[in-house]
């Protein structure tokens, strides 16, 4: 089994107090060596964190046992690197930012679908599917004939939904999805609001459908992207081959890594003609200072959770290469 027990949760419910509980949250994850970020705000709790079995357990006790967080919800996997640098507990407005006062998924929310009730639903010629993430989270993966809403920020939604109502309304029902459950929850009390009656999102996200929905029965086409060293997972939430590009943050491949437009720490063959040379010039220098900082077996402070994701994904290449040759498989030359 792998080292290290991963945790995403969230929960929308009213906190008055909710920056009482940011010292508390922290101490107790920096006891049990947890790392990750909590998001804290009047609206409820979100976040991601990873450690040792007995440190995350520990903070999902603490949390189960407030009567603000009876039936939390968090899903869990395993990572073989520890994904994150440091332990963040943060104060925001909103848990997830959307950016329209008043949406509130405690009053009002579209109906949820269990995963394994959820191809019935998609298969519907009345539905129209709606992935709710980022465009570079949808490039690597999304659920067959889902709309792409090509939106660089989750704020960009409601602009979208009003310039695409005519299509969203041509059908009786929308059906919506994203990563872990949270931004439906948002987007589908946004919808409801604006008068669609019969909206659904995928409970537990796309997480939970990878986690239970067998590969032979999947709807699912490609990887699911996640905010962690991990940078995609498949079905069975099995660690994917993707790297992540410092430049503009996009996942890449080993493919990409052969054009002569990639540079570690800098740029791949998405960005390379987007970046100015001072914009390239400091990257470079960036990882010089990071490489010789290495060398030294030191921190440097420019090393940041993309070069984590990059030394662990270097680690799981050469993981399946070993694994290739112990297989008789022959391994890709590079």
């Amino acid at each position: 089994m792998a080292e290290f027990l991963v945790a995403a949760l969230y929960k929308f419910v009213r906190l008055a107090h909710y920056k009482d509980l940011q010292a508390p949250l922290l101490t107790l994850c920096e006891k049990g060596g947890v790392k990750g970020t909590l998001l804290l705000a009047e609206e409820g709790i979100n976040g991601t964190v990873a450690g040792p079995e007995n440190g995350v357990r520990a903070l999902l006790a603490y949390l189960e046992e407030s009567p603000d967080f009876a039936g939390l919800v968090h899903k869990e996997s395993w990572a073989s690197e520890m994904p994150f640098l440091r332990m963040k507990v943060r104060l925001k407005k909103e848990i997830v930012t959307m950016g329209v006062p008043g949406t509130d998924p405690n009053h009002i929310v579209g109906t949820y679908v269990k995963p394994a009730d959820w191809n019935a639903l998609i298969s519907d010629p009345d539905v129209v599917l709606v992935d709710t993430r980022n465009d570079y989270e949808v490039g690597i993966g999304t659920f067959k004939g889902a709309v792409d809403p090509k939106t660089t920020t989750f704020r960009e939604f409601p602009a979208w939904e009003a310039e695409n109502a005519d299509m969203l309304r041509a059908k009786k029902k929308v059906a919506m999805f994203c990563t872990g459950g949270i931004r439906c929850e948002k987007s589908t009390a946004f919808m409801k609001a604006q008068g669609y009656e019969d909206v659904y999102h995928l409970d537990g996200g796309i997480l939970k459908y990878l986690e239970e929905i067998p590969a032979e029965e999947s709807l699912w086409q490609g990887e699911c992207f996640v905010f962690d060293s991990r940078i995609s997972v498949g079905h069975g939430l099995k660690e994917g081959p993707y790297d992540q590009c410092y430049g503009c943050r996009w996942p890449i491949t080993e493919d990409d890594k052969k054009s002569p437009k990639y540079e570690r720490g800098v740029s791949c063959p998405r960005c390379f003609d987007d970046l100015s040379d001072e914009k390239k010039a400091r990257s470079k220098e960036r990882q010089k200072q990071i490489e010789l900082a290495q060398r030294r077996g030191q921190d440097h402070m420019a090393i940041d959770m993309l070069q984590v994701r990059s030394e662990a994904a270097k680690k799981k290449a050469a993981q399946r290469d070993t694994d290739r040759a112990a297989s008789g498989a022959e391994t890709p030359k590079t």
